[in-house]
């Protein structure tokens, strides 16, 4: 009789890979290279546009990404930003002001643009959100590296502490109707924050979505990042498929 298929996951540097566990097993495709695979079909087609995406299954460690280019992060880097507003406030052991509580929940509940640049001013600049981030593990602006944040936020092994994390977990699970799109479309107990911009020299659109999903009983993280997108509706659209198939690549590797 067969031996029964079992298959353990391995994780290599930043690549999680799924080797069989039984002698005489076919080696498994790597979930990088499953990854790929499942957003090729998606994106056929659609000249000039780029996608890049990172999933992680906080349950069962299975990680894998799409694409390492850097990306503009529109306003999915306002969750950076009230991330640094709060390792402030950790370091100086308080709590957030009334100003500040209406500031963070306006950047991630609205993003609001006004209350963003007004709170990058209150926090120190450019300068000091980069070194947050430097404290969060975070090196640049790729689909991995927005895994990094949200590893930071949903995970226990963080700079921001539990209350901080709380926190903004909350903001994310708050985020106003107009705004519910993108990774939430894989999944439910959704929190996120999406980003979109028109670039003025093209016409053509980013479109980004990082948070996290439950999805047939996993907990999974996601950041999708895309550019290029000839409109809005079109970019969401495209991302919210990417991001239910790189859900759909980690719960295969279970």
């Amino acid at each position: 009789m067969p031996s029964r298929r079992q298959v353990r996951i391995v994780r290599t540097g930043r690549r999680t890979d799924r080797v069989a566990a039984t002698e005489g097993e076919e080696p498994e495709v790597d979930l990088d290279t499953a990854l790929t695979a499942a957003v090729a079909p998606l994106t056929a087609g659609a000249d000039g546009v780029r996608v890049s995406v990172a999933v992680l299954d906080t349950g069962s460690g299975a990680r894998a990404v799409h694409g390492d280019g850097s990306f503009d992060t529109a306003s999915v880097v306002k969750v950076d930003l009230v991330a640094a507003l709060l390792l402030i406030a950790q370091d100086e052991g308080r709590a957030l002001t009334a100003v500040e509580r209406e500031r963070a929940a306006a950047v991630i509940e609205r993003s609001d643009n006004a209350r963003t640049t007004v709170l990058l001013r209150e926090i120190g600049g450019p300068a000091a959100l980069d070194a947050a981030n430097a404290r969060l593990g975070l090196t640049g602006t790729t689909a991995a590296d927005r895994l990094t944040l949200l590893r930071a936020v949903f995970g226990t092994e963080s700079e921001l502490n539990e209350e901080s994390r709380a926190y903004l977990r909350g903001l994310m699970e708050r985020v106003e109707a107009g705004q519910r799109w993108g990774v939430s479309a894989a999944g439910d107990r959704w929190a996120l924050k999406n980003g979109w911009m028109p670039r003025t020299t093209t016409g053509l659109w980013d479109i980004n979505s990082i948070g996290r999903v439950r999805a047939d009983g996993r907990t999974c993280l996601v950041a999708v990042l895309s550019d290029g997108q000839p409109t809005k509706e079109s970019g969401i659209a495209l991302v919210e498929a990417v991001a239910k198939a790189a859900v759909g690549v980690v719960g295969r590797a279970r």
